[in-house]
């Protein structure tokens, strides 16, 4: 792999591709735990479209990133703006906005799948649910069991559910949290492919992953957090994965 790592701010993020408009800009986020820096001056910008993947180990600081980006956090230092809507931790609209597929499925075992969407689209205040949940659940491939109790679905369906409730509200921005774990070969595999569908160039969407050849496989930008700064930036065409994953390897380790 011929990129270097970049400088702080790292080369490249501060502006989207060619001919998008920003989207998604983040500038100097920090938080702080007491004397741990969980977060260390992130600054990167995204357009309409792109899909960025964040990689990095155990106790990088991506949960507090996405805690930020979410608005579930406030930064101690630094901006979030969404299409220029500055990010106020807590601000209704801003979760209006984005959507967030995380560890935690916010599932009712009892509720059948449609009944799950029809609680989270009235909490969200929205009128056409008799059309948005079966083209949501038809976008992720549980039409069939719209009436089944959603205890009864595999963890895979279950994942698929929740990025239905994720995307009921049609969000610019899509926040998804190791989106494969716990999954076997044959659901990862359908993930991925409706995972691929989001890339309609209408939604940005940041992806957090351990697993570097899912994450390479979708992303149009990719990122290495370590020590809670991104100590790489770059475009996922110059990349190749198993130079990628060398680098991984020497960055993580350079930074301890």
């Amino acid at each position: 792999m011929d990129s270097p790592a970049p400088s702080d701010p790292p080369a490249g993020c501060q502006v989207a591709q060619e001919g998008q408009d920003s989207v998604l800009q983040a500038t100097g986020l920090s938080r702080s735990f007491g004397p741990i820096r969980a977060v260390d001056g992130v600054s990167f910008t995204l357009g309409a479209g792109e899909l960025l993947t964040v990689f990095g180990p155990n106790g990088a600081g991506k949960t507090t990133l996405l805690g930020i980006l979410s608005g579930s956090l406030r930064p101690s230092e630094g901006d979030v703006t969404l299409r220029g809507m500055r990010l106020e931790a807590g601000n209704p609209e801003w979760h209006r906005r984005i959507g967030v597929l995380s560890h935690q499925s916010f599932l009712y075992g009892h509720l059948t799948l449609e009944e799950n969407l029809l609680f989270f689209g009235r909490l969200f205040g929205l009128r056409d649910l008799s059309v948005r949940i079966p083209a949501r659940l038809e976008q992720v491939g549980l039409t069939g069991r719209a009436k089944s109790p959603a205890r009864t679905l595999s963890r895979g369906m279950r994942q698929r559910l929740a990025l239905a409730r994720t995307l009921l509200h049609d969000p610019d921005f899509v926040l998804l949290d190791e989106p494969y774990t716990g999954l076997d070969a044959h659901a990862a595999s359908v993930l991925r492919q409706v995972l691929a569908s989001l890339k309609d160039g209408h939604r940005t969407i940041i992806l957090v992953t351990h697993n570097i050849s899912q994450g390479l496989e979708l992303a149009d930008r990719v990122a290495i957090l370590a020590r809670g700064r991104f100590v790489l930036f770059a475009d996922r065409q110059d990349l190749q994965t198993a130079s990628f994953e060398r680098a991984y390897r020497e960055k993580v380790e350079e930074v301890g």
